[in-house]
């Protein structure tokens, strides 16, 4: 069999974790957590950065932070997973859905302006698969009609955008927020874990009170207040030494990792290349603003049932193939309440996309099989 994922444990894991326990200290914010959070806020220019249990912890979180009302709206991309839209269903916002576009399951940032009402407050971008969204134009809105931007990274560490300026900006740098995932089935992973990213320095204070469960405990053990107590808002966000030490053995060896993934993408590509025509599906489209992560492979078929298909053949195979999201504006739990507006671009990448298995240790001869029961049964 080969799964769609397998975690990688890199090495150095347990050797960490055995140390944060001996040091007597695995309830969070310790020598890892403040380790990791140092890399990143020094390799990708980030701002304040605060380690959580998850990137729906570091949603829920943001909105917290933007100070959201009942009634306000917030712009969300309808292919996405549910956290991008729950954390702000939960703080009362009505959630306005953005179709993808064309070739990329990102949102369609030309089609943002027609979306922006008085109510608007936020715009939550997610940059699928490691792909950047056209961060000029919605940066470029977003100071127009005075609104927050939420990049929803979770998928993008180590990825970046080039602006209309020329200067390369990683992503995740250029919001007022963002977010990011260390789940399993990301490039760097701790099992569960995620982060929030401060880039607007207004809510760094605050944000770092939420996160230590609405006290300014973290002021205290700093000594910058002589007691501390309940001031804010807050909830239980910040992960334990345990998995931040998890997570530094992963960050040391980001390059390494990095590198062997994106070895594996560009197989992938120049093979299926071959015979795409042939077989009539389509690969990613990368556009010339953005860099490959290496987060996933997918391909595109024309229809639901062509894909269905072949996610039944490749299983009998021993390969799993999984399909994403299921478009949000339709689910069961928002349907009701979506303004009936049709997004074409988002039913389609959730009718048609199919994710190839994509892991650290996959090997080009397990790809070759991949391609291979393709041009078998299909061209």
């Amino acid at each position: 069999m080969t799964p769609f994922n397998k975690p990688f444990l890199i090495g150095s894991e347990l050797k960490y974790i055995q140390e944060a326990v001996a040091s007597g200290k695995i309830s969070g914010n310790g020598k890892y957590t403040q380790k990791c959070q140092n890399f990143f806020e020094e390799k990708y220019d980030f701002g304040k950065c605060l380690l959580t249990t998850s990137c729906t912890d570091a949603l829920e979180m943001a909105a917290i932070l933007i100070d959201l009302e009942p009634g306000d709206e917030v712009i969300i991309p309808s292919y996405t997973f549910v956290s991008t839209a729950n954390a702000f269903v939960l703080r009362g916002a009505k959630i306005v859905f953005a179709d993808s576009g064309k070739d990329n399951p990102n949102l369609d940032a030309t089609k943002l302006k027609s979306l922006i009402s008085p109510k608007t407050k936020a715009i939550v971008l997610v940059h699928y698969a490691g792909i950047a969204c056209d961060m000029d134009a919605i940066m470029e809105l977003a100071h127009q009609y005075n609104l927050y931007v939420i990049e929803d990274a979770a998928q993008a560490i180590d990825s970046y955008y080039t602006g209309k300026d020329g200067i390369k900006k990683a992503l995740g740098s250029i919001g007022h927020l963002a977010t990011f995932s260390f789940h399993e089935t990301k490039n760097i992973i701790s099992g569960e874990g995620g982060m929030l990213v401060v880039n607007d320095l207004q809510f760094a204070k605050r944000a770092e009170i939420i996160w230590e469960k609405g006290t300014n405990r973290s002021a205290f053990f700093r000594g910058e207040v002589d007691k501390y107590g309940w001031v804010d808002v807050g909830s239980s966000f910040l992960p334990s030494e345990i998995i931040a030490a998890f997570l530094w053995a992963q960050l040391e060896n980001l390059e390494k990792i990095q590198e062997k993934r994106k070895k594996l993408w560009e197989y992938y590509y120049k093979q299926f290349d071959l015979i795409a025509d042939e077989c009539k599906i389509k690969l990613p489209q990368i556009p010339q603003y953005a860099t490959n992560n290496a987060h996933m492979f997918y391909i595109r078929f024309a229809t639901l049932e062509e894909r269905t298909k072949y996610i039944k053949m490749l299983k009998k195979q021993g390969i799993l193939a999984v399909f994403h999201y299921i478009s949000l504006h339709s689910s069961s739990f928002y349907s009701s309440k979506h303004d009936d507006r049709v997004l074409l671009n988002t039913d389609m990448f959730s009718n048609t996309l199919l994710r190839l298995p994509m892991f650290y240790e996959l090997t080009e001869k397990e790809i070759d099989r991949i391609v291979n029961c393709f041009k078998e049964t299909r061209c």
